[in-house]
């Protein structure tokens, strides 16, 4: 990487971070928080409030990848960074759920991931964009081990409150990023003008970005849906609630190291395709590994070592796709791609999130594994025949 890239690839990956680190701390002591609020003994409203910020971002990331490419992606970055910091404090002095669901809601309104994805794309060359997702990557999986640490201390010091003011605190810390590190986008080079219906909808049912957009669906919905049982898992595993974020940290930091060692070198070599298949099997294997330990008491070390595989697999696949889509959008409409991507992404968010707790409560935690098996296997089979080295100069017009 150039010094340009490098700059712009850690500086977006730190506005990406920043912004993750407030959104993922409330995940491990929301459900428990919020039963101390007005309306906190409905479960489904709990889950709801959990789940609008992804459905609201699911809405708007497809706007906000369309005005990307129109005004530029800096704005939008900004207006976004801003309205998660209003959503943020809204919900910092909310009294009752639905007023944590209106902050969630105001605070997925930030639908920034299309135009820093693009703008990242813009920004770095074909050839080491991987590593630039990646970075992207290695800040959302620091971020998440992170908060899993962060959320249940400042809980216990300040409740939700604290973690939204923090979170508040971050946002404005992100648009500082965006104006004094981030490079100065070469917009007038994108030759941005407006999309029409008919190349919109070329967007949409490209072949290959279908499956990328079913894929970042699936992987999302397994991740939120996941996550609403390995809490239960630890704790009957002998793991107090405080602690859970030292069983996650060493997961994930090594999980990188497995990335490292295997995503850039073996997609230089050309055999992306099978470490690409071999993560999403990866990550089934994982949901097998759970419904096993679910039929019988729990053991640390078994978690710890799915947790591990699952942080593997998430990792490379969290990195590889993004830079995929951005390989094969068009260079003027890469926002716009993006933007679909990501509302996919945040459709997934919402319905793990969402649904998660829902199918747990009805069918079991078995059936909640089971599904997510089903769903990353269809995800494989789809996968199969995917484009994966797509030509360089069919992102250039």
């Amino acid at each position: 990487m150039t010094q340009d890239e490098k700059r712009a690839s850690f500086s977006l990956a730190c506005i990406y971070g920043l912004r993750m680190l407030g959104l993922f701390m409330v995940l491990p002591v929301f459900a428990i928080e919020a039963k101390n609020y007005t309306g906190g003994d409905d479960a489904v409203a709990i889950g709801f409030a959990v789940g609008m910020y992804g459905l609201v971002q699911a809405v708007l990331q497809i706007p906000f990848g369309l005005a990307a490419d129109r005004i530029g992606r800096k704005k939008v970055i900004v207006f976004g960074l801003l309205l998660l910091a209003l959503g943020s404090w809204i919900a910092a002095i909310s009294t009752s759920v639905h007023g944590l669901a209106i902050g969630r809601a105001i605070q997925g309104g930030g639908a920034i991931s299309a135009a820093v994805s693009a703008l990242l794309a813009d920004q770095t060359r074909t050839e080491v964009r991987t590593k630039g997702m990646a970075l992207i990557g290695v800040s959302i999986g620091l971020m998440f081990a992170l908060s899993l640490v962060l959320g249940p201390f400042l809980s216990r010091w300040g409740g939700l409150p604290l973690i939204f003011e923090i979170t508040l605190l971050l946002s404005f810390l992100g648009v500082a990023v965006v104006v004094f590190w981030t490079p100065q986008e070469q917009f007038h080079l994108l030759e941005p003008t407006r999309l029409s219906w008919t190349e919109l909808r070329t967007l949409v049912f490209s072949r290959d970005l279908l499956k990328l957009y079913f894929g970042v669906f699936v992987l999302y919905a397994v991740q939120l849906g996941t996550w609403m049982s390995v809490p239960d898992l630890l704790i009957r595993a002998g793991v107090d609630k405080a602690d859970h974020g030292w069983v996650y940290l060493p997961a994930v930091l090594l999980s990188f190291l497995v990335m490292g060692s295997t995503l850039f070198p073996l997609e230089k070599k050309g055999l992306l395709r099978p470490l690409f298949l071999g993560s999403i099997f990866l990550v089934f294997l994982v949901q097998l590994g759970f419904i096993f330990e679910t039929r019988q008491t729990p053991t640390l070390w078994g978690l710890e070592i799915l947790l591990f595989a699952f942080f593997c697999g998430f990792n490379i696949l969290e990195a590889s796709q993004p830079s995929l889509a951005s390989k094969i959008a068009p260079l003027r409409a890469r926002a716009s791609t993006l933007g679909i991507y990501n509302t996919l992404q945040s459709l997934g968010i919402f319905t793990g999130a969402a649904m998660g707790g829902w199918v747990a409560k009805r069918i079991g935690v078995e059936g909640l594994f089971a599904g997510a098996a089903v769903l990353l296997l269809l995800w494989m089979g789809a996968s199969w025949h995917m484009t994966y080295y797509p030509n360089p100069s069919s992102n250039k017009s």
